[in-house]
């Protein structure tokens, strides 16, 4: 009985040395730094980021009285929040699959001046008490979050 117990217990230890001290698997490398604008897909990947800005506009140019009611609220939710969470998508994809290039393009090509007018007017939805980041995507939240983290809001939005 005594070595039975003696085999397990050095099979035991041998096993967790094992895990402790055994190789691990190499990190992935780096991704290759390529230019995105190489690829076949990005020409249409170009017009979707167009397309994904005009519904954001489109969302922040509703009028408060619309987006107040429950059409309009989804509207306004649904249109910003895919504009948010495509433009976290790709800030977050390009760098992990094309490398530093990538990183550098996808920031050039989410910098526009319709761009800057999404954030400016999200801003401002946010301090008149329009817009409630809980109400979207964890995607476009993190990006809305980070957009509106120096405001303050002095609105009472829908309530008033």
């Amino acid at each position: 009985m005594k070595r039975v117990l003696f085999i397990v217990w050095a099979i035991v230890i041998w096993q967790i040395a094992g895990w402790t001290f055994g190789q691990r698997p190499a990190p992935p490398p780096p991704p290759p730094d390529v230019d995105p604008r190489t690829t076949s897909t990005e020409k249409y990947l170009v017009d979707g980021r167009d397309m994904k800005r005009q519904d954001g506009l489109g969302a922040l140019d509703l009028p408060p009285s619309r987006i107040c009611t429950e059409d309009g609220r989804k509207k306004f939710v649904s249109a910003l929040g895919n504009y948010y969470a495509h433009r976290q998508d790709e800030m977050e994809y390009y760098p992990k699959s094309f490398g530093r290039s990538g990183a550098r393009y996808i920031a050039e090509q989410w910098a526009s001046s319709d761009d800057k007018r999404i954030d400016r007017l999200t801003q401002e939805t946010y301090t008149r008490g329009y817009l409630k980041p809980d109400e979207f995507t964890p995607a476009a939240r993190k990006l809305i979050v980070s957009i509106v983290k120096d405001e303050r809001v002095t609105g009472k939005g829908c309530a008033s």
